[in-house]
């Protein structure tokens, strides 16, 4: 057989060009994404342990900067709650200004792994991994933001939180209320409000963010019923909250745990990143990622944040499906997200400041809640069995009881071991075969996470023109992640409606992928 040639290129916006009607969707879809992005960026600074502002300036620069040269147009970047839990004990152990060198670090190691078209590889990340670590995550904030709600400070320890959590619940009075229990009754406002506008949201204001709606709640009933709570700080110059390196920052390098905190910034803001921008090419056909090219963006926007004090970011799956499903075309729509922000802090500071802390903590308890799916680790044993199962269940656990990239660690190196009994004939063959009508590809041998790379070359070069054929008879063996990945690109086809056949043998590797795809 004879091996196609590879697509060449991805368009920047839609296969049909950029027309001027598209930029009235790319300013609509940016203001929900502004909407959606405004209290998440202050809440996920106050579960980082810094000024809400940092969160704001991290939010602006992965508008503007990032969206401006990012690999996944349409993803949307800025503070995550996944890197909330590692940036509060980094301020906690070597304080905020460890920050800056830590950034810089994680920004050019990025930088350079996108330069080595490393960014592929981490799509090879067991699933069974990722959905742990942010459950282990949702844990976390969960039990940390708990005791925000009650304008109290979070521990340092997730354990600790979740063992202070009775406690603090049973300090309150309702006969005596003090500034506790009156933060609590603002939060949770914010939750309900949240809850109930996603359960009950008319399908004419399905754009409208929950979480903008929880926090006005908050701010009403603080306001009308003059509770003595505290509010979000936030300076009416933000450009003060700006800080310059300062050269002695850097000799914190030196410290060999400086250098691999940096290490996991950046390793865990990669795979969040490129594994939302995956999520964000299923959800729509407009444009596609490339991933080598966002895993650089990303160090570009890490290093622009680590010179300017502010907080670490990746790519964001709540704020990009929002972007997606307000219909934005291009990366204009991510660009002006990032210059209302911009524009709202610098004339609009005073309305921040009625913002209740305990509001933000109400968005993230609910954010929290819906990254902990115990139904996952029930799926993982349903599609892939037991070991899959347990390393959701190790990392989760690892990270909740020690810390985030213990967790990973963890996760990753119990992955291993299902390729143990395949590591000494691991080779995968991949043939491509194309004709007018249809491409032929050809999978043989192991599918595993260490032919990551060739294999999603194939899956990411499918054609959109005509049929496919996946002709895997020959395929002997295929670890969890390889046939989540190859399923996903069946079904995406499907779901497209580009005709798309699988040929395997029955009770072989290529039918459980095809029972997954149909799943």
């Amino acid at each position: 057989m004879t091996t196609a040639p590879a697509a060449s290129g991805v368009p920047d916006v839609d296969p049909h060009g950029y027309k001027s009607a598209n930029i009235v969707r790319d300013i609509a879809a940016s203001f929900v994404v502004f909407l959606v992005a405004m209290p998440l960026c202050m809440g996920i600074a106050l579960a980082s342990g810094v000024p809400p502002a940092l969160g704001l300036i991290t939010g602006i620069v992965g508008g503007i900067a990032v969206g401006m040269v990012a690999g996944s147009p349409l993803q949307v970047s800025g503070p995550a709650a996944g890197l909330a839990v590692i940036v509060f004990g980094i301020v906690n152990d070597y304080g905020i200004e460890s920050l800056v060198p830590i950034l810089v670090l994680a920004g050019i190691l990025q930088l350079v792994a996108g330069a080595l078209k490393i960014g592929t590889w981490f799509r090879g990340v067991s699933p069974a991994v990722v959905h742990g670590m942010l459950a282990g995550i949702g844990v976390l904030i969960l039990a940390g933001q708990v005791h925000v709600l009650m304008d109290q400070s979070p521990q340092a320890s997730g354990l600790t939180n979740l063992v202070e959590i009775p406690r603090a619940f049973f300090d309150l009075s309702l006969a005596d209320p003090s500034s506790a229990e009156a933060a609590l009754a603002v939060g949770l406002a914010t939750i309900l409000t949240m809850l109930a506008w996603d359960k009950w949201k008319p399908e004419k204001l399905k754009l409208v963010p929950g979480a903008l709606l929880g926090v006005l709640a908050g701010i009403a009933l603080a306001t009308f019923a003059n509770l003595n709570v505290d509010r979000v700080i936030v300076p009416e110059d933000l450009l003060s909250s700006l800080t310059l390196p300062n050269p002695s920052e850097f000799s914190l390098l030196l410290n060999p745990s400086i250098i691999f905190t940096a290490v996991a910034v950046a390793f865990i803001a990669s795979a969040e990143t490129l594994l939302s921008a995956a999520a964000v090419d299923k959800m729509q056909d407009r444009v596609k990622a490339r991933f080598n090219k966002e895993l650089s963006s990303q160090g570009v926007g890490n290093f622009i944040c680590g010179l300017v004090g502010a907080l670490p970011m990746t790519g964001v799956i709540v704020r990009s499906s929002a972007n997606v499903q307000a219909g934005a075309v291009s990366r204009w729509s991510t660009i002006l997200h990032g210059i209302w922000i911009l524009g709202f802090v610098a004339v609009f500071p005073q309305v921040l400041a009625l913002v209740p802390t305990a509001a933000l903590a109400g968005v993230l308890v609910v954010v929290g809640a819906k990254l902990v799916k115990l139904d996952d680790g029930k799926k993982l044993f349903r599609r892939h069995g037991a070991l899959p199962a347990a390393i959701w269940a190790a990392t989760l656990i690892t990270v909740v009881a020690v810390d985030l990239l213990v967790g990973v660690m963890v996760g990753l190196g119990l992955s291993m071991i299902e390729l143990l009994p395949h590591f000494r004939d691991r080779r995968l063959h991949v043939d491509r075969e194309r004709t007018e009508e249809r491409e032929d590809v050809r999978l043989s041998g192991k599918a595993t996470v260490l032919q990551v790379d060739d294999l999603t070359k194939c899956l990411d070069d499918l054609p959109r023109d005509r049929a496919v054929r996946f002709d895997m008879t020959d395929l002997k063996f295929s670890d969890h992640s390889c046939a989540e990945m190859i399923a996903d690109a069946i079904k995406s086809r499907r779901q497209r409606g580009l005709e798309t056949e699988v040929r395997a043998a029955d009770g072989s590797a290529g039918a459980r992928i095809s029972a997954l795809a149909a799943a």
